[in-house]
């Protein structure tokens, strides 16, 4: 099988998908790459430019359209007592650059210990758990990648 394009989640019904592949984070933003469906089949992806692949994805091929689910992996949940605090701690974390996945109440990035105490530090609480990891792609992210320049001249801490 092979998929040259992507329908986006939410333009297509996940209920008419042939098969399903199981993809974690750091597999889904490719341009080319062969993935195994649920189902055994080798199904290769040809796209003209890399894209991040979304959890609810389809890949439309000649025998149908294979669905996209982010695969779970190790992340630390993040709470906060009040809406403030969560906007801080989101804060933080966007300073350092780190893919995140926003829930309304929680905040999903992938597992490190160094960033759990920082947020512990900061009056935040983690829990480990594992999840699908569908972190937001960006507000410089074209088609739906993740990562943007640096023109400017800002520090980080």
């Amino acid at each position: 099988m092979q998929a040259t394009m992507i329908l986006r989640a939410r333009t297509w019904d996940p209920a008419t998908a042939i098969d399903r592949v199981l993809i974690d984070f750091d597999r889904r933003h490719r341009r080319r790459i062969v993935l195994r469906t649920e189902a055994g089949a080798d199904l290769l992806l040809d796209l003209p430019q890399a894209e991040r692949l979304r959890d609810g994805d389809g890949l439309p091929t000649a025998s149908g359209i294979v669905l996209v689910r982010a695969k779970p992996e190790p992340l630390l949940e993040i709470h906060a007592h009040d809406e403030g605090e969560l906007v801080r701690i989101a804060w933080h974390l966007g300073n350092r650059h780190l893919p995140v996945q926003l829930l309304g109440d929680r905040i999903r990035i992938r597992a490190d210990h160094v960033i759990a105490e920082m947020v512990e530090g900061l009056g935040g609480h983690v829990d480990d758990i594992e999840a699908p990891f569908d972190p937001e792609p960006g507000a410089y992210a074209a088609g739906g990648g993740g990562h943007h320049h640096h023109d400017d001249d800002h520090h980080h801490d």
